[in-house]
């Protein structure tokens, strides 16, 4: 009993600690906005997309469909009610709902983030450390150091440092 009481405390806090990174947050936070946003873009569709497209026909995306087969149309509402038909001018609404929703959450929300982020790993100081050899620069010094020990001469002036850097390297391996 006590196992599954460590067992349980232990997916809690993995859940928490889920929950607590960051970009399970990012993703809350897009969500909520993008379910904001979505009502103004639904709006702009209705309210200007809509008659633009009506010039060439009715305002109402909706009323757009076509019949693949032979299809009956009610003459007072102009539905179709009988045949296989298609409503392409609603799919042709949603997504131009998800287009401008995207494209708004993208220019105002990720884009001045990255911006932002950017920014931020700019001012972060450099660090003044020597980088690491390559392992193609160890190994050219022990060539050197090999070289110069069996020629019976002493190694070049490097060449000691970069014995005791190789060897300190590998008792840290």
């Amino acid at each position: 009993m006590s196992e599954k009481k460590g067992e349980n405390k232990g997916v809690l806090q993995g859940f928490r600690e889920f929950l607590m990174r960051g970009n399970v947050i990012e993703l809350a936070v897009a969500v909520v906005v993008g379910a904001a946003f979505t009502s103004i873009v639904t709006s702009v569709v209705k309210g200007v997309i809509n008659p633009i497209v009506g010039a060439l026909g009715s305002k109402n995306l909706d009323n757009y469909q076509a019949c693949l087969t032979t299809c009956t149309v009610d003459k007072k509402t102009g539905q179709f009610t009988d045949g296989i038909y298609i409503l392409w001018g609603s799919v042709l609404s949603a997504a131009l709902t998800f287009l401008i929703t995207a494209a708004v959450v993208y220019f105002l929300m990720i884009l001045p983030m990255n911006k932002w982020k950017a920014r931020q790993d700019a001012k972060k100081p450099v660090s003044d450390t020597p980088a690491a050899p390559t392992e193609i620069e160890l190994l050219t010094e022990i060539r050197d150091a090999l070289l110069a020990q069996r020629n019976g001469t002493s190694a070049a002036p490097g060449a000691a440092s970069a014995a005791g850097t190789i060897i300190s390297q590998k008792t840290q391996q």
